[in-house]
């Protein structure tokens, strides 16, 4: 048991030092990550050539459908709103609100990040909310240290839930489901990380007083939104929802705040926010018809759906591919029709889109790249040798350890859906050798996969978004303290909870 514990080991091993310690591109990691895979699935899994090789492409093609076609769609609407000038328009409505430097980071970091997280993802959170809170007088470490504190919970659900439908996906487990129990786990680690905020912007505990009602609202005004769309839609829209209602809750209790004083940037008009968000108010739109809260539609939609069986081996796995409802789908006519009411040319779109294409080639390498490698895993038997040994090692406090593994997944990729492509079926097999909810064990790897603020790449995003290249040591000080408390929280909660309720 230990010698394939520890040759399935290898891949993870190579990730960690690559990408850790080495520093290398994540594109070229990945891909000798992916080939060493495909050599100790043939030679030391015994995995036919014929099926280690369809396998790799099962994971290539669901690389490309849906995680990347929802990643060049999300920054597509966001390109379009920027190109249009509308973005900024967003920004300078949200500065109004307030002068008070500690409700600006609930407002734009908390509310507008979780926003931007929720419609485009992958670090654009990061970099416009660390501008924004620059331009406001903070300090640019400080900035970029409560910009990605701030973009961890929300990540469960970015780019229009991409993360948890992978994560179902890979799994072959209910959507809705898995939505609805990652909320309930992230529920208190979303409450409690506004105050963390709040410390953040002035350094001291002491900076709640005065601002504890609404940083309290501000976290509540997110969670629970949360939970109901989750347990309604599904993973579309949680982080919008939520976000939106914290940004409206924030305010109208700020609005209440007698010693607020009024901001001078000027308020741009009713006419004018409605056609900065158009493309995400039809967003909004487009998933709620296209889920299953609307049958009628829904059922239309998915039977444009092609079934692709490419792995050659035993018990493989059917890719559903959803031309019409995908939330990529969803975004591309979204933004094309909001495009077009913020007055941008269909040509012009179109060349925003082949740029947004062309400045993604390198994250494709490296999605499709992981997600073969982690197919190539699972069906050469390493993801269940990883499972078994550390059940064997762990027990029955394996589900207190479970968020860790989510987490050390964004610290090697950068992405919490890389994470969960890579150890998603790693949590699933170890609850099913500990006779353990599925569901509770592979949503915890979602969970503490949130924590990327610890991730080197993300760090990156910030130091360049600032201009502040070399000083990732300073800003990995910071996050290091405050995720590592972030995911003490999440670890003892979900194992207490998961004990209380019958999970695990």
């Amino acid at each position: 048991m230990w010698i394939k514990f520890a040759i399935a080991l290898l891949p993870i091993i190579w990730l960690i030092i690559s990408l850790g310690v080495m520093r290398m591109p994540a594109a070229r990691a990945c891909v000798i990550g992916l080939v060493l895979t495909i050599v100790l699935a043939i030679f030391s899994f015994k995995l036919p050539v014929l099926d280690t090789m369809t396998g790799a492409l099962e994971g290539i093609i669901m690389g490309i459908w849906p995680i990347m076609f929802v990643i060049v769609m999300a920054l597509f609407a966001y390109n379009v709103t920027t190109e249009s000038g509308r973005m900024k328009t967003i920004q300078n409505m949200l500065a109004t609100i307030s002068t008070d430097k500690r409700i600006i980071v609930l407002i734009i970091a908390w509310g507008f990040g979780g926003f931007l997280e929720s419609i485009a993802g992958f670090g654009t959170a990061v970099a416009i909310a660390a501008g924004i809170l620059i331009a406001f007088g903070l300090d640019p470490i400080r900035a970029s240290v409560i910009s990605l504190i701030a973009n961890t919970t929300a990540t469960a659900f970015g780019a229009i839930g991409l993360p948890i439908l992978t994560l179902a996906e890979v799994t072959n487990l209910k959507q809705e489901n898995l939505s609805f129990i990652v909320t309930l786990q992230l529920f208190v680690l979303v409450v409690l990380v506004p105050f963390i905020l709040v410390i953040l912007t002035e350094g001291s505990i002491k900076a709640v007083k005065g601002v504890g009602l609404i940083t309290l609202m501000s976290g509540l005004g997110m969670a629970i939104p949360q939970v109901i769309a989750a347990k309604f839609v599904g993973a579309e829209l949680p982080a919008i929802v939520g976000s939106l209602c914290s940004i409206a809750i924030t305010v109208l209790f700020t609005r209440w705040h007698e010693d607020e004083e009024e901001s001078d940037v000027e308020r741009p008009s009713t006419n004018e926010m409605l056609k900065a968000c158009s493309p995400f108010i039809l967003v909004f739109i487009f998933v709620i018809f296209a889920s299953s809260l609307v049958p009628a539609v829904n059922n239309l939609l998915n039977k444009v759906t092609t079934n692709l069986v490419v792995y050659t081996g035993k018990n493989p796995n059917t890719l559903s591919i959803s031309w019409l409802s995908s939330p990529g789908t969803l975004l591309f006519v979204a933004t094309l029709i909001g495009g077009a009411i913020q007055g941008v040319s269909f040509k012009k779109m179109m060349q925003i889109l082949g740029q947004v294409i062309k400045s993604v080639w390198k994250t494709t390498i490296t999605v499709c790249a992981i997600v073969g490698l982690a197919k190539v895993m699972v069906y050469a038997g390493m993801t269940d040798a990883l499972a078994v040994a550390l059940v064997s090692l762990l027990g029955p406090a394996y589900p207190l350890f479970a968020p860790l593994i989510g987490a050390l997944g964004t610290f090697l990729t950068g992405s919490a859906t890389s994470a969960n492509v890579l150890f998603g079926n790693l949590q699933l097999s170890a609850a099913a050798d500990l006779g353990v909810s599925k569901y509770w064990v592979v949503a915890s790897n979602m969970t503490g996969a949130t924590a990327g603020m610890l991730s080197p790449q993300n760090i990156a995003v910030a130091t360049g978004a600032i201009n502040r290249e070399g000083d990732e040591g300073e800003i990995l000080k910071e996050t290091v303290k405050w995720g590592s408390l972030y995911l003490v929280i999440c670890c003892i909660f979900l194992y207490v909870v998961g004990l209380v309720a019958g999970m695990i």
